[in-house]
């Protein structure tokens, strides 16, 4: 079993409702560096963060550069490293899992969306079996589910509609799933509902709103581009500061 991705998985297990893994998302070197010396176990990259680091708006770097930012990151620290890679940048699976692997990293985040619209959930759930079969034990597959932000709500029941899909992405072989936009709220009935760890979207507003995603059911919190964003506006704020504003 590749080490990384053995040692990024155990960090799923067992852990206590008020203690789930907090992945700060680095968009560069500098700032996982800064996210592994204040102690973080393992670190998710954000594609928004990242790609806003590169200049490219979010769902616009091409894979070449994504690849090699994230390369960047995880050569730049000890700990485990997923990736977010979108929707795999129409790589087919074993080409994907490759690039992954010369990367570095212990795992990557594949969402069921591509242009803003749901991707069928059986082609998305085959691909998924596809991409574990090319890896094996050597990847974390964390496997987000878009329909909070992409679902109809007048033509399908968004919670089932979730519900169903996480099941389905789970018996794919995901090692997570991320409800992304979910209410805080619709936690427990996905906990309940699914059988590997939930990824749940944190806010970076200190330990208490980790702690009550925690409780509600989510093992696992990131943060998607926020903290690139807030370092982004202290950088403004500097900015004014230097011009006397």
């Amino acid at each position: 079993m590749n080490e990384p991705a053995s040692v990024f998985r155990a960090l799923h297990q067992g852990r206590a409702p008020a203690d789930p893994l907090v992945l700060p998302g680095p968009w560069d070197a500098t700032s996982a560096r800064v996210f592994e010396d204040a102690g973080f176990p393992a670190l998710a990259t954000p594609s928004a963060g990242v790609a806003a680091s590169l200049g490219y708006a979010d769902g616009r770097t091409p894979a070449a550069e994504m690849f090699a930012a994230v390369t960047r990151i995880a050569r730049a620290v000890s700990v485990p490293v997923s990736a977010d890679v979108e929707a795999g940048y129409g790589l087919p699976p074993a080409e994907l899992v490759e690039r992954l692997l010369e990367a570095g990293v212990a795992g990557c985040n594949l969402e069921d969306s591509a242009g803003g619209v749901l991707v069928d959930p059986q082609r998305q759930a085959d691909r998924l079996a596809e991409v574990r079969a090319a890896a094996g034990d050597r990847l974390f597959l964390n496997a987000r589910v878009d329909t909070y932000i992409h679902g109809d709500p007048a033509a399908v029941d968004v919670v089932e509609e979730t519900v169903a899909r996480a099941r389905l992405y789970a018996e794919a072989g995901a090692d997570c799933v991320y409800p992304i936009m979910a209410p805080a709220d619709g936690l427990p009935r996905l906990a309940g509902a699914v059988a590997v760890p939930i990824n749940a979207l944190g806010t970076p507003d200190g330990p208490s709103a980790v702690r009550r995603l925690g409780e509600l059911g989510a093992a696992r919190i990131t943060f998607g581009p926020q903290l690139q964003r807030r370092a982004a506006d202290a950088v403004r704020d500097l900015a004014a500061r230097l011009l006397g504003r």
